[in-house]
């Protein structure tokens, strides 16, 4: 049973060394485990659809489809950030791995009928969102457990464990559903999600101090600093989780008989295992500069997609969006490692060095997470949305692709703006002298 822990200070040398290391790791890998089964049905639409071939909906109806868990998904995650605080990590865990149990069931039912109607897929695809909200929870949990100088490594693994599962799915599913058809994307789920929420309610832990109230948290919402790092995080999360969830099929709508199948999970793996790469570049080089070129090479990614899109090669595709996958890892992780980086420096400038600075710039980086994680995430309803549109009006991608250059270019001035820029003779550095 989850127990409750009611002294814990991680910043304390000699605790963490005896005591906390030890439980806050076991946390840890258990928080991965879930996180990435959220992920995974999170996304197992965007296999799903393009594996619809029996039903007769249009290349906008299955981007819909693709697009709709990424908003309910984005959606969940304020209140999921949440949920830790009011409940207690360990519980709240539980809670959110067997939810993940409806949509697979469902799934698996609806598909076993060649009759079932669109609006059901749409519902269905919907529910799967809640999988979607699991970060939020487990990156808002895992924060109390780790001293300020170790949570970078801690929530970019807990992170990239997460964003795995996007491309466990994409190599495991159409596996599954050639050797066992499609129900099997919803029925194959089950037997692991049942295991890990029963790991989380025997072997995590809740935090007394982690217990806050939803208002106190919500009042990071009145910061602006928030909002420009949601607006940023559109930008790198809502790119990777956007293009991991629309590759599938993109590829198979242009390239019809291309080996998409068999490929579509390496960009996902790609991003996910070089998010670390971008939060270790942050703490070298700072999470501003590495977060303003990476804009500026997520555009030029996006200008070698429109000719190979174009091009009927599709290795040349291919290879173009793997410098999208490349680019919006690292972005992730520089982006991610600001954020904690802001709260602290304004906790450390309003109280002081101590334990309380320290606990409440880990409160109010917690809660700031589930709003520019939430906010993030609509970049993968929006990319799924912007070519759903594109192929409806003009049967190719070319005029999403040139939204998506735009907006890069936006990501970069106001990075640029905030964060980079020299006022006088001093650099304004989100990192140290975060203006909130």
């Amino acid at each position: 049973m989850a127990r409750w822990i009611a002294e814990w200070h991680p910043d304390d040398r000699s605790f963490w060394e005896s005591t906390g290391r030890r439980v806050a790791r076991r946390n840890l890998v258990l928080s991965i485990v879930a996180e990435h089964l959220g992920f995974t049905v999170w996304t197992l639409w965007s296999i799903v659809a393009a594996k619809m071939g029996a039903y007769a909906f249009s290349t906008d109806q299955l981007f819909w489809l693709v697009a709709l868990p990424n908003l309910i998904g984005s959606v969940l995650r304020v209140p999921y950030t949440f949920g830790p605080a009011r409940f207690g990590g360990a519980n709240f865990t539980v809670v959110s791995a067997l939810l993940l149990v409806i949509p697979t069931v469902l799934l698996g039912v609806a598909v076993s009928d060649p009759g079932t109607p669109y609006w059901v897929f749409l519902a269905i695809a919907a529910l799967a969102g809640v999988g979607g909200g699991n970060f939020a929870s487990s990156m808002a949990n895992i924060t109390y457990f780790y001293p300020s100088s170790k949570q970078g490594l801690a929530l970019g693994l807990n992170a990239a464990g997460g964003n795995i599962g996007v491309s466990s799915v994409q190599l495991v599913m159409p596996l599954v559903i050639g050797a066992f058809g499609l129900a099997a994307a919803g029925w194959f789920w089950i037997p692991l999600v049942v295991p890990a929420a029963a790991g989380a309610w025997f072997l995590m832990d809740n935090l007394t101090s982690a217990k806050a109230s939803p208002r106190a948290q919500l009042a990071v919402a009145g910061r602006a600093q928030t909002w420009v790092m949601s607006f940023l995080y559109v930008g790198t999360f809502g790119s990777f989780i956007g293009y991991s969830t629309a590759f599938p099929l993109l590829a198979k709508s242009l390239f019809p008989s291309s080996p998409w199948a068999t490929v579509a999970f390496v960009g996902p793996l790609v991003g996910s295992l070089v998010r670390p790469v971008g939060g270790w570049l942050a703490d070298r080089k700072g999470g501003a500069p590495v977060t303003l070129w990476n804009f500026a090479a997520m555009g030029a990614g996006v200008a070698l997609l429109w000719p190979a899109s174009a091009s009927g090669a599709f290795w040349l595709f291919f290879l173009a969006f793997q410098t999208l996958f490349l680019t919006a890892g690292i972005g992730n992780g520089s982006t991610y490692r600001m954020i904690p980086a802001i709260f602290q420096a304004k906790a450390l400038a309003d109280l002081g060095s101590g334990e309380e600075a320290a606990l409440r710039g880990k409160r109010e980086a917690s809660a700031a997470v589930g709003i520019i994680s939430a906010v993030g995430a609509l970049g993968g309803f929006l990319i799924n949305r912007a070519f759903g549109m594109s192929f409806a009006a003009t049967g190719g991608p070319a005029t999403a692709l040139v939204a998506f250059g735009a907006f890069y270019v936006a990501c970069f001035a106001l990075t640029w703006w905030c964060y980079v820029r020299t006022v006088g003779v001093s650099r304004v550095s989100s990192l140290a002298y975060a203006r909130v």
